[in-house]
């Protein structure tokens, strides 16, 4: 099972519409006063489940449901989500009305790729790897009122290393993003990310070995780090009382594509085994207070 934060698009989700809210405030105090109360001006917290269907993994033509969690807040100006699955902690507090904000906090996530439900046998004689615990950061720039008051373009990237010995690798996830409401309770975002692996990565998630040639019949490939994946991503979100600001139900959809690159793509898991485009879905619903 692929979790769904393993996308780093979906996070914008739970990000997008309170920046949004925010953004929207009158400055007239009069206008401003007559409005209810906005629950995204302090601490608070978004929650969703929803569910996610894609490849069991990085490579894989078989695909799955799963479960998708949400959580997103801010408490005491300082923003968390998840992600991977795992955490993110924006330490940049942002200010009102700023034309740029920084992104920039530390970061926690597990990866599960081909650790359970590997549906082909001829990969499962590979053997399961272990899960691995990435630890790094998230750093990038949100621009403000690009083309109108309410939407923004964000450039960011996540610096990720496995501490737990699973694939004693790194990952860069640069990714771009521009964010627009519809209304006051729709917005939209589309989006542009890559992911670049070093050896260590490569090697453990698509080289075959000799023994692994022995196991499977896949024929050995000594798998060399670079530029994974290439992908971009369409979400759009719903709050259900019509207004954002005032918190409550919302629903959420989210569609992905990517394509593995150079050796992800010409390895013997993804080429002879499986399809190196790859497909993701999810829909949910979220509650914020």
């Amino acid at each position: 099972m692929k979790p769904l934060f393993l996308y780093p698009a979906f996070v914008l989700i739970a990000s997008a519409m309170p920046a949004y809210a925010q953004e929207a405030d009158s400055p007239d105090p009069a206008e401003a006063a007559a409005r209810p109360e906005n629950v995204f001006d302090g601490d608070y917290v978004t929650l969703g489940i929803g569910a996610g269907y894609s490849p069991t993994y990085d490579g894989s033509d078989d695909y799955n449901f799963f479960p998708a969690p949400l959580i997103r807040g801010s408490i005491d100006g300082f923003d968390f989500a998840a992600r991977g699955p795992g955490l993110f902690v924006d330490l940049a507090r942002d200010k009102d009305r700023a034309k740029v904000d920084i992104i920039a906090g530390p970061m926690v996530r597990a990866r599960l790729d081909r650790n359970s439900d590997i549906e082909d046998p001829v990969v499962r004689a590979l053997g399961e790897e272990d899960v691995g615990v990435e630890l790094g950061g998230s750093f990038g720039l949100e621009f403000n009122q690009i083309l109108h008051r309410f939407d923004s373009i964000t450039v960011q990237t996540d610096v990720l290393f496995d501490v737990a010995g699973a694939h004693d690798g790194s990952v860069i996830s640069p990714s771009i993003s521009y964010n627009t409401p519809l209304s006051p309770a729709m917005f939209v975002i589309v989006s542009a990310s890559a992911e670049f692996v070093d050896d260590n990565y490569a090697d453990t998630y698509f080289s075959i070995t000799p023994e692994g040639n022995a196991a499977s019949g896949l024929p050995v490939f000594e798998a060399e780090g670079g530029l994974k994946s290439i992908g971009a991503s369409i979400i759009g979100a719903y709050d259900l009382s019509g207004d954002a600001r005032d918190g409550g139900w919302g629903i959420f959809l989210l569609g992905n594509y990517s394509r593995l690159q150079n050796d992800a793509a010409a390895s013997p898991v993804t080429s002879i085994r499986g399809d190196a485009d790859q497909w993701f879905g999810a829909a949910g619903v979220s509650y914020t207070f």
